[in-house]
């Protein structure tokens, strides 16, 4: 097969499995950390509208969605490549850090979660997952 095709197929894989990931904790999080008295986020303008109400345990699982849905996407199509895991996995990182910084201006959120956010979510766990599936590519050709 092609490699740029072979490339961009992973890539997509990539994306796709990091936004199951982000979206299963984005769902999840409501059910464990309850939304505060009076917020609606059924939508989007109600979840603008509300957020001052939130709390900073409120913020724990869209890091973790954000973080782990990058960590995975990356992870993945790092495993998959035969070659350049490491730039693929920071592909699958800019990716979502470029849906990071459209969210920030999509939602009021807290300057300090847009911080952590954009800084420690999505590159660093790119970097990481494609270090750990790397290593692990390495070891099993040995």
């Amino acid at each position: 097969m092609n490699p740029i095709l072979k490339n961009s197929l992973i890539v997509i894989a990539g994306i796709l499995i990091g936004s199951i990931v982000n979206m299963g904790l984005i769902t999840l999080g409501p059910y464990l950390i309850l939304a505060p008295e009076g917020a609606d986020v059924s939508s989007r303008e109600g979840l603008k509208a509300s957020m001052h109400l939130f709390q900073p345990k409120h913020f724990v699982f869209p890091w973790l969605a954000h973080a782990l849905g990058t960590f995975s996407g990356a992870f993945a199509a790092a495993k998959i490549a035969e070659r350049n895991q490491m730039k693929l996995a920071l592909g699958i990182g800019i990716f979502f850090l470029l849906g990071g910084t459209a969210n920030v201006f999509m939602l009021p959120s807290p300057a300090w979660f847009n911080t952590l956010d954009l800084i420690f979510a999505y590159l660093p766990m790119a970097y990481l997952a494609g270090k750990l599936a790397s290593k692990n590519v390495q070891s099993s050709a040995n």
